[in-house]
């Protein structure tokens, strides 16, 4: 059972950061010295569904790394 939760822990922490890097694309280096905090945009679309799968997927890889160590106590 371990192994397993190892392996799920592996591979979501991996598209997770596919998740990331595609929701960063095209802030680059200019992104972070303006000031866009001002700036309110709506999600829509693909980058809304690219958001929700992320929390989706972060929350899963939460409850597997959790899942794993109280199975490691035993």
């Amino acid at each position: 059972m371990q192994t397993y939760l190892n392996v799920v822990e592996i591979v979501v922490s991996a598209v997770l950061i596919v998740m990331l890097i595609a929701q960063s694309r095209g802030s680059g280096f200019t992104g972070t010295s303006q000031d866009q905090t001002t700036v309110f945009r709506t999600r829509r679309g693909i980058e809304k569904t690219l958001f929700q799968a992320t929390l989706i997927l972060a929350t899963l890889f939460l409850v597997a790394a959790i899942a794993s160590s109280l199975i490691g106590r035993l």
